[in-house]
């Protein structure tokens, strides 16, 4: 490449600094949206939730992303007016969703109810909400702009370091949320916590503004998708592709299976494995902890070897094998749950590490926040769903008590659940593989171009 067509990305001190700011605000995203998890025990004595509120609660995150279609409208808007004014738009969603959450749960409401829930459920379920569409907006937002930075270049890598530091965020609020609150004696403290690191990422992409709109004007010369035009039919061509909706349901079966169980892992630890409240939350953290490491692993992997379904695969098979040990009554040694909690972790960061780029590989890049918007929009049907059915099913199957009186779960059901959605993962992965070799997408072949 001569020196006259080089530009920002093209400088790998540069092309990796943007990652990482954009890379922070969803790591400070993903310690919000699970600050809460190892909470559940803590709400039901301090705020008296139970698990049906805990569940709505949790359901919230989809509520506007998939009732008002706002990722779609995300992933449009991002195609026609660019990755700067949506990311500042989608992080500040992010912090006043996170200030209307912590006020719901820092303050004392009466005792009447708003649709059936306490007025400290609903008002925290709306802040989750629209820190939802925030979250999910700004991820549509990072994956376009590490594509962006990244495309024939180090692109999975990229994309598993972002998601690495992504999961620190989730094991962050998986470890210290219990003794935070339990220090101040107070869940509110735990999530101010969490609404200072979206506040922070919001300013980081003002940062990341800078880098993002010099790049553009070394762009002007050169063919890329920042300057191609969106038109509405290139919608017509993102629906009308089967790989596309083989790795949208792919998606929504997978994740299904892995973001609603991590808000209940911490309470499975306290009910089926007899683990304190003060451990759960850590040893659910291994899970996340392993994505950390392994993501940006197998995403160079992907990167120089290729055979993206097979990772795909193999990263589905091993999620199944995880819900349907935890599924079995009498399997419920710590030791065991710590082993397959690593096991799962491993899982996790086999099949993302080649999703997300396979994407970048189907799709065209002047279409991608469409097609990222709607793959958002499908999963978070699933984000929105599935934690609701899984605290239904316990208020209502699963409940048992001691001879104490105090409330016990079993998680059978709900194990039995994400082991059915991890099979539907599964036989989805073998039907992408298949549809590869019918279409030729390329999704074997290494992403690095020499």
């Amino acid at each position: 490449m001569d020196e006259k067509r080089k530009t920002l990305r093209d400088i790998p001190a540069i092309r990796w600094l943007s990652l990482s700011i954009v890379a922070f605000s969803m790591m400070a995203a993903y310690f919000m949206t699970d600050v809460m998890s190892p909470l559940k025990p803590m709400l039901e004595r301090e705020l008296l939730w139970d698990s049906m509120d805990y569940g709505f609660f949790s359901s919230a995150y989809g509520w506007f992303n998939v009732f008002l279609l706002m990722l779609l409208f995300g992933g449009i808007i991002l195609d026609r007016f660019g990755i700067r004014l949506t990311g500042k738009m989608a992080t500040g969603m992010m912090v006043i969703g996170a200030l209307i959450k912590y006020w719901a749960v820092s303050n004392v409401f009466d005792e009447t109810q708003i649709l059936g829930f306490k007025p400290s459920v609903f008002y925290a379920a709306v802040g989750y909400a629209i820190f939802g569409v925030g979250a999910e907006v700004a991820g549509i937002t990072v994956t376009k702009t590490i594509v962006k930075w990244f495309k024939g270049k180090e692109l999975a890598l990229a994309m598993g370091l972002q998601l690495a530091l992504a999961r620190v965020g989730t094991i962050l609020a998986l470890a210290v949320s219990v003794p935070v609150a339990e220090y101040f004696s107070s869940v509110s403290i735990s999530v101010l916590l969490g609404t200072v690191l979206v506040s922070i990422g919001f300013i980081a992409y003002f940062i990341y503004s800078y880098y993002d709109k010099r790049l553009d004007k070394q762009l002007d010369d050169n063919l890329s998708f920042e300057d191609e035009i969106f038109r509405w039919d290139d919608v017509k061509a993102i629906v009308s592709n089967r790989g596309f909706w083989l790795i949208t349901f792919l998606c929504l079966l997978f994740y299904s299976s892995i973001f609603p169980f991590l808000k209940y892992a911490s309470d499975l630890m306290v009910n089926k494995f007899g683990v304190d409240e003060d451990l759960a939350g850590i040893i659910s953290g291994l899970l996340p902890f392993g994505t950390m490491i392994l993501t940006p692993i197998f995403g160079n992997l992907y990167d120089r070897k290729g055979r993206g379904t097979d990772i795909m695969l193999a990263g589905a098979g091993i999620v199944l094998t995880v819900h349907a040990l935890l599924a079995v009554p009498f399997l419920n040694s710590w030791w065991l749950a710590v082993f397959l909690m690593i096991l799962l972790g491993i899982g996790f960061s086999m099949l993302p590490s080649a999703l997300w780029p396979a994407v970048a590989v189907i799709v065209p890049e002047k279409q991608l926040g469409t097609a990222y918007g709607l793959i958002f929009y499908i999963q978070n049907i699933g984000l929105m769903t599935v934690p609701y059915l899984i605290g239904w099913i316990l208020e209502h199957y699963c409940v048992e008590y001691t001879s104490g009186g105090l409330k016990l779960y079993n998680y059978t059901l709900p194990m039995i659940l994400f082991s059915v959605l991890s099979i539907g993962a599964l036989l989805t992965a073998l039907l992408l593989k298949k549809e590869n070799k019918i279409k030729n997408y390329g999704l074997e072949l290494p992403n690095l171009k020499k």
